[in-house]
């Protein structure tokens, strides 16, 4: 079964001329950039501007300015500039490093995996994640070795980090045989993870109180809001971090998408290369988790249509994936606060209402393209 993400998909034609078709890609490339940049200006814009209280941009870059000790640029009521500091700026904030840091991940391990069918979330890591967030909200007071006593904002993201690690190694090592990762043994081994861990979360819910079983909807639906700035300044170095970092990972994630034995003919530590990824990876979807519970397709959809977009090449697919990632998700969590005011759609339902018939089309044209 062959599933890997092509090196080549996007060569000249035979006779054409390789520096004009060079030339043209880049230029298509840089466009690309650009316009995904505007989306998330424009994503950002309208994430801080709609809602109950309405806020124009001219109004939240006087609101911003008079925090920075400068003149305000228009006149803005005390309830907006509340608006806009307390709730929407944070949320937006959120949703630009929770969707970037997935969409991050997301593309870094279909490059490891090479192969566009891998996600966060198919593999299993985002359910580790979820569990083990889901066992500090219900049985954090009874951690033993003094851990009852930290404050929970900093031991959600710690543990939802380990438990993400841990299911994303084990589904590495199941699926990995002889130097080769296995597709179809990665997606069976994740589902059976998947399964397991939606299990003992099951547990969970049924031995929680009602405070606890209420937060436990929270992480199982996906959402944005509750977010405070104490709380953002603590797990976004945790989601920051790794996105940043995988941008240095472009080189030897382009090296591997020729085949691990040509990466390291190339000389590239490729054994150091799939630690990287796979910790990187942990670390931003789990420290995304504990924010915002479990968001799906994320990580799948965003690097898929911009590989689709621009090419192959993770030098412009990993920044153009977090761009696009963090748009989606402001418009996705735009959404689900608008559609049904005064309540509040879950994000994951929207996300995965974008995301399933996504996966079932790429499925599908596959197949029609003869790949399985």
């Amino acid at each position: 079964m062959s599933g890997e993400v092509s090196a080549t998909a996007t060569v000249p034609a035979p006779g054409q001329d390789p520096a004009a078709w060079m030339r043209r890609r880049g230029g298509r490339t840089r466009l690309a950039l650009v316009a995904m940049a505007g989306v998330l200006i424009v994503s950002v814009l309208l994430s801080v501007g709609i809602g109950a209280v309405a806020i124009s941009p001219a109004e939240a870059l006087s609101i911003l300015a008079g925090q920075a000790g400068l003149a305000p640029w228009t006149d803005h009521t005390r309830v907006q500039e509340t608006v806009l500091l307390s709730l929407r700026l944070p949320r937006a904030v959120l949703g630009i490093l929770v969707g970037g840091a997935l969409a991050v991940a997301g593309a870094a391990m279909q490059g490891l995996f090479r192969n566009p069918l891998a996600d966060p979330g198919l593999v299993g890591v985002s359910t580790g994640a979820a569990l083990a967030a889901a066992v500090v909200i219900v049985l954090g007071g009874a951690l033993p070795l003094g851990l009852a006593g930290v404050g929970r904002d900093l031991l959600l993201p710690l543990a939802a980090f380990g438990g993400g690690l841990a299911t994303t190694w084990l589904v590495y090592r199941i699926a990995s045989h002889d130097g080769r990762t296995e597709v179809a043994t990665l997606l069976l081994a994740g589902i059976a993870l998947n399964a397991v861990a939606g299990a003992a979360i099951g547990v969970l819910v049924f031995v929680s109180d009602d405070q606890a079983l209420r937060d436990l909807n929270f992480w199982l639906l996906g959402s944005l809001g509750g977010v405070t700035w104490d709380r953002l300044l603590i797990a976004a170095p945790l989601m920051l971090a790794p996105a940043l970092a995988a941008l240095v990972l472009a080189r030897p994630l382009n090296a591997l998408l020729f085949g691990e034995t040509e990466a390291v003919h190339m000389g590239f530590d490729v054994e150091r290369t799939k630690r990287l990824v796979v910790v990187l990876a942990a670390l931003a979807v789990g420290s995304s988790v504990a924010l915002t519970g479990v968001i799906g397709f994320v990580g799948l959809v965003v690097p898929h249509l911009v590989r689709m977009t621009i090419g192959p090449d993770h030098r412009v697919l990993l920044p153009a994936s977090l761009m696009l990632g963090a748009s989606l998700l402001l418009l996705a969590d735009l959404l689900a606060r608008t559609l049904v005011l005064p309540a509040e759609l879950p994000i994951g339902i929207l996300t995965s209402v974008i995301g399933g018939p996504f996966f079932l089309w790429l499925l599908l044209r596959r197949r029609g393209l003869g790949l399985w």
